[in-house]
């Protein structure tokens, strides 16, 4: 929810707003962020000012979707640190992260575009995601299941080039699934 609002949201406004985020979430990931507003609007089943009111700007609706990706990417991996197998969850998390990122570059780059600072918007999630994965890390590691030798600057590093890998096969999962092997052997001790 957006910190400049000191009431909470009626009902029908809390499910408009959290349909405009679920419209804009999917198309802004599977067609790219130049989409109009006015599409999302009509997509969402409401009219463009009800946009407006709850995204002044398209920037600040790119935002909220990213905010509320990354806040979904930290949930998950939060469930995923809860479990009982270190290594399952490590590799989970790393499929997790890298299949809810798609599009987050372009994201990015529209935000920052615009004038936006894109690093102090997201800086709660993205720290608690780096926190879970510096856990998951360090349990996979302690349980031999990832090389003793990599870093969470590495970790991240890899997410990052995976992430950017799988928007290239996008419509190809055996290739996919391929890339994950090899990353993943990669990420195994020798």
């Amino acid at each position: 929810m957006s910190g400049s609002q000191e009431r909470p949201l009626r009902a029908d406004a809390a499910r408009n707003r959290a349909r405009l985020l679920d419209v804009a979430t999917e198309v802004f990931t599977t067609r790219g962020v130049d989409v109009p507003t006015e599409e999302i609007a009509r997509a969402a089943g409401v009219g463009v000012g009800t946009l407006f009111r709850h995204f002044p700007t398209k920037e600040a609706l790119l935002a909220a979707v990213m905010v509320r990706r990354l806040e979904a990417i930290a949930a998950g991996t939060a469930e995923l640190a809860a479990g009982a197998d270190p290594a399952e969850a490590f590799f989970d998390c790393f499929r997790l992260v890298v299949d809810r990122s798609a599009g987050k570059n372009e994201f990015t780059q529209a935000l920052a575009a615009a004038g936006v600072d894109v690093h102090a918007s997201l800086q709660e999630s993205t720290a608690a995601i780096r926190d879970r994965l510096a856990g998951l890390l360090a349990g996979a590691q302690r349980a031999g299941a990832v090389r003793a030798d990599l870093g969470l600057p590495e970790l991240l590093a890899l997410l990052v080039g995976t992430g950017t890998t799988m928007e290239q096969l996008r419509d190809d999962p055996a290739a996919r699934e391929r890339i994950y092997e090899v990353v993943f052997d990669g990420l195994r001790p020798r």
